[in-house]
């Protein structure tokens, strides 16, 4: 059967990859499993308990939970009736929870546990539209989402009828779900994708890597970005098990017990694996330490499409046997692909990686594009390190005059959500969606993102910066944690910086550096200094007018928690300049009082050289009127 709707994934399933595993969740510390047949049963069930409720096509449920394979289960069971999916992340802010509840006018809410429940309690007692909560762990005082399935089993025979012709009614051009971009700036926009944009895109995204049926993934994304669940639904239609990792703070732990073949990360989370993996290998006695940093020497050097390299291959196999042997044992000891979206890889994370044995498929795309435009490829024959790859088939990709990457295809949003004017200003006449993103496509037709045009700025000189890659370069300095890119109709180009602070906190600690706090570290002389020799260090790979002039430590950590980050880990750039605006001033404040007592100087200057040439010429006129 050909799969033109996401939940024609659960025929292809039963009818190609029976299993008993195809999903996986952990519950009170042990993995619970789910086979083909029981995946089918639960979906039934949530269809036929959501209309014996009330529910009907074209009602709107909110999610919001953590991953776990009940989550596929109300996904399915909304989407084979009609019922849009609202997907909510569980970090958002109170605001972020009561504009989206509002203008999706969601009609019942589905969600995790007590924690989550308690920060959307008021919101929801105070809206009109939503009749339900319910709820996936025992919470008190809402119901549970079991209810939803025993009125399934209730009602199963009189409704049966229903779902089977409302499944058969959705066309693929029908809105399957609502996300709400997390933004940098503004309110959330509810960007609709029918079930061809998820369709086309985890069709044509499965044939990127050879992974199937006896092969297992690990899934830590939250589900409800368009990303992890395209890929959630791209490891389905390849027979792909699925397990649900408990949370972040688990994943050490899970992929040692799921030794999976495949997961989906973002850059910022690889990064942290990569400095954690390099923190340890300092502390490894001499002469292992110098084995191991030789191995991630050569590895930063490894290259793909290079002619024949015999001694650097033969020097790599006996690296990968010595040391990046034990990355891969730490990764759960398969053979394994990582895929990597949302933001731009460093490079030297991508080499080691490839180098390692462990290929990383970088991919690009957006929300709206439902969401990858172009990906790269597990092959060394094929990839292109540096890219994300070529475009997706079926999909069109062109470069505006102004650098823009324009995009047309299937996997093009319906629009966005009452928002008609930005649906016409996102999508011109053409049909060309406008990813605001600035890429080139070389002659072989890979793709290189470069920055986001809206990100982009001048300085007062007129010269354009693309922040995202200054802030990449610095960001692989083992001391620097994040890093925002300043200078917008200024002299100079600028930076705020939220250090490592656990590697910094041992870099104080070797070189005898005493604090109080945060506030008192970032301030002192010897880290200022310690930060100006990596400023120094990373600004000799920068044109003139890109390297960073002054910078401002700051004393906290960035995060989604915290507000500086979106989910995706992408930098909020109004809220960071709106909470360090008094760090701002002070750098372009000092330059201006720099630049002021200059031009006071050359201001002295210039009257003492006209008041010398003017007592010069009114003593020569007074000579000669002497003579005269």
């Amino acid at each position: 059967m050909a799969v033109t709707r996401t939940f024609d994934i659960l025929d292809r399933l039963t009818g190609q990859f029976p299993k008993e595993d195809i999903l996986a969740g952990k519950q009170n510390g042990r993995w619970v499993h789910y086979s083909t047949r029981e995946y089918r049963e639960y979906v039934d069930y949530v269809s036929y308990g959501l209309l014996s409720l009330g529910f009907k096509k074209g009602d709107k449920i909110a999610t919001i939970s953590n991953n776990r394979p009940e989550w596929n289960f109300v996904d399915f069971g909304m989407a084979q009736i009609g019922i849009v999916h609202v997907p909510i992340y569980p970090t958002i802010s109170p605001g972020d929870y009561r504009y989206i509840l509002k203008h999706s006018g969601a009609k019942a809410v589905i969600l995790s546990n007590k924690l989550i429940y308690n920060k959307i309690n008021t919101i929801v007692s105070k809206s009109r539209k939503i009749d339900a909560v319910f709820a996936f762990d025992k919470v008190e005082g809402i119901r549970s989402w079991v209810d939803i399935l025993e009125q399934g089993r209730i009602h199963e025979k009189e409704m049966r009828p229903e779902v089977d012709k409302l499944r058969r009614s959705i066309t693929q051009d029908e809105m399957v779900t609502l996300i709400y971009t997390s933004g940098t700036t503004g309110a959330p926009k509810g960007v609709m994708l029918s079930h061809r944009n998820l369709v086309s895109n985890f069709i044509s995204t499965s044939k990127a890597h050879k992974m199937g049926y006896q092969h297992r993934a690990l899934s830590f994304l939250p589900l409800c970005h368009v990303y992890e669940r395209m890929m959630n639904y791209h490891m389905q239609y390849k027979g792909i098990s699925i397990y649900y990792a408990e949370n972040l703070g688990s994943i050490a732990r899970d992929l040692m017990d799921v030794k999976p073949h495949i997961f989906n990360t973002v850059p910022r989370l690889l990064e942290k694996v990569y400095d954690t993996i390099l923190g340890k290998g300092k502390n490894l006695p001499y002469l292992q330490k110098v084995i191991f940093f030789w191995a991630v020497n050569l590895g930063l050097k490894y290259r793909l499409g290079t002619p024949k390299r015999p001694w650097y291959n033969l020097k790599l196999k006996i690296a990968r046997r010595l040391v990046f042997r034990k990355w891969q044992e730490a990764l759960g000891g398969n053979d394994l692909i990582i895929v990597s979206g949302g933001a731009a890889l460093q490079q030297r994370i991508e080499h080691v990686f490839w180098a390692a044995g462990i290929p990383i498929i970088e991919g690009y795309g957006l929300t709206e594009t439902a969401p990858v435009i172009a990906v790269n490829h597990f092959e060394p024959r094929i990839a292109k390190l540096g890219t994300v790859g070529p475009i997706l088939e079926d999909i069109q990709v062109k470069i505006s005059q102004e650098g823009e990457i324009l995009c047309k295809g299937p996997n093009v949003m319906l629009g966005y959500y009452k928002q008609p004017e930005l649906t016409a200003h996102a999508i011109d006449e053409e049909g060309w969606f406008h990813t605001g993103d600035i890429g080139h496509l070389d002659k072989e037709g890979f793709l290189t993102i470069t920055d986001r045009k809206k990100e982009m700025f001048k300085t007062s000189g007129g010269k354009y910066i693309a922040p995202q890659v200054i802030e990449n370069t610095f960001k692989e300095s083992f001391f620097i944690d994040q890093l925002m890119v300043l200078g917008e109709n200024e002299k100079f180009v600028s930076a705020l910086i939220s250090p490592n602070f656990e590697f910094l906190h041992d870099w104080c600690s070797i070189h005898k550096i005493q604090y109080r706090d945060n506030q008192e570290l970032v301030n002192h002389p010897d880290v200022v200094a310690r930060f100006q020799k990596e400023i120094n260090k990373y600004n000799q790979e920068l044109g003139e007018t890109e390297k960073i002039k002054r910078f401002r430590l700051v004393c906290e950590a960035w995060s989604p928690d915290t507000g500086e980050l979106s989910p995706t880990q992408k930098l909020k750039r109004e809220v960071i300049h709106h909470k360090y605006r008094h760090l701002i001033d002070e750098i372009y404040q000092s330059s201006q009082k720099k630049n002021g007592h200059a031009l006071k100087d050359w201001q002295r200057k210039t009257i003492k050289n006209l008041k010398n040439g003017l007592k010069n010429g009114i003593e020569t006129l007074r000579k000669n009127a002497q003579k005269n």
